[in-house]
């Protein structure tokens, strides 16, 4: 599986990135990965939920026709469980609120963000999963912008529930269970 993922998601990205060839410098490109194993290299704030030991692998794909795509797998789970996942704006810390909010392409002068407005896949990155009986899952999902500048995602969360999606709610999913840095 470690193989398989890098090589899908360039397998799925390479029709978007090939096309009518445009003036574009290397920099308006990105790959990045990481992984991690919780209680090690990435940090789990609720071990019943997400154990120590357990692993987690994040693949972003960048490039200016295509926007961002981002793979979260994760292993050795809870089997059969419901999780969120997004990218936040910190770098991960001892607890969940080290990683700060969701990245927003267009940030919510309103924090927390629950304006579905704001808060909604297309303006985050949003990795929710269900992991399997084995407690492995995987999410994918691409928006169609890059990050810009020095205002990049630094961080995967997993959090308790499937993201809610109503006015009020929108873009909560409960407690912060793990947090995973991710250099985007």
């Amino acid at each position: 599986m470690r193989r398989l993922v890098p090589t899908l998601l360039a397998l799925c990205c390479s029709a978007a990135l090939a096309g009518p060839a445009e003036a574009a410098s290397s920099s308006d490109f990105g790959l990045v990965t990481a992984r991690g194993e919780f209680g090690s290299t990435a940090f789990t704030y609720q071990p019943s939920l997400v154990p120590v030991g357990a692993r987690a692998s994040v693949y972003s794909l960048s490039a200016p026709s295509y926007g961002t795509g981002v793979t979260l797998v994760v292993h050795g789970l809870v089997p059969g469980r419901d999780y969120g996942a997004h990218a936040h704006t910190k770098p991960c810390g001892p607890d969940g609120a080290a990683a700060g909010p969701h990245y927003q392409k267009r940030v919510d002068p309103v924090s927390p963000s629950v304006d579905p407005a704001y808060a909604n896949p297309s303006n985050e990155i949003w990795l929710d999963l269900t992991t399997d009986r084995f407690g492995t899952g995987f999410s994918t999902t691409r928006v169609p912008w890059q990050f810009s500048g020095d205002r990049r995602a630094a961080s995967v969360v997993l959090h308790e529930t499937h993201t809610h999606t109503h006015p009020g709610h929108a873009g909560t999913a409960g407690a912060r269970l793990a947090c995973l840095t991710v250099p985007f």
